[in-house]
């Protein structure tokens, strides 16, 4: 049994634990994220994506109370502040692009690792991401590529294929953008023995 276990089937979030030679579990946190982002409306973009990441390694660690748990959470806030969650339909897709299309809006990552139930660290940062404008016809291109799969993707994109040409700018770790603030992460589980120093 390896000491960490990720509270996540995110398979972005898999695939750069396993990149970076990191040994864990994962296992689906079960949380109910509609309901919980209703419980915290009004909260800053920030907050938000923390208090998701917390909910999510708590539930987690109460049933795994030996091992500690990574919880990781992101939310996409516009400039005009709305939040968007993941899409529901691919029209829902198109229409939050065509939102996106233009202007600058940011992507908040948080990560919270629990012991024994109880959160002991915890990260939040944000990237800046710039998308160019977008025609009708390049979100249609790149609807019939990406969909269903960014179905899962808060922002409806994924940097590491046809996503990036949404951006003429990406200002912030690519980590980040991918849902988990790697690099803090791996200082922590140094901290911890969990990986070598």
């Amino acid at each position: 049994m390896t000491p960490l276990l990720l509270a996540s089937q995110s398979a972005s979030r898999r695939a750069m634990l396993t990149a970076a030679g990191v040994a864990f579990d994962a296992t689906a946190a079960g949380v109910d994220e509609d309901a919980a982002k209703a419980s915290l409306s009004g909260s800053k973009p920030r907050d938000l994506a923390d208090a998701l990441a917390e909910l999510k390694a708590v539930k987690v660690g109460l049933r795994h109370p030996d091992r500690l748990v990574l919880g990781s959470d992101s939310v996409v806030a516009l400039a005009d502040g709305t939040l968007l969650d993941k899409p529901d339909s691919r029209e829902q897709a198109a229409d939050h692009l065509a939102r996106m299309s233009g202007t600058r809006h940011e992507l908040w990552s948080a990560a919270v690792i629990v012991e024994a139930g109880r959160p002991v660290w915890r990260h939040v940062e944000a990237a800046k991401m710039h998308v160019r404008p977008l025609s009708p016809a390049f979100i249609d291109w790149y609807l019939d590529r990406e969909w269903p799969a960014i179905s899962g993707c808060v922002g409806c994109y994924r940097i590491e294929g046809p996503g990036a040409q949404l951006f003429t700018r990406i200002e912030g770790s690519q980590f980040t953008v991918l849902g988990l603030p790697l690099l803090n992460v791996l200082d922590y589980l140094r901290i911890r023995g969990v990986i070598p120093t």
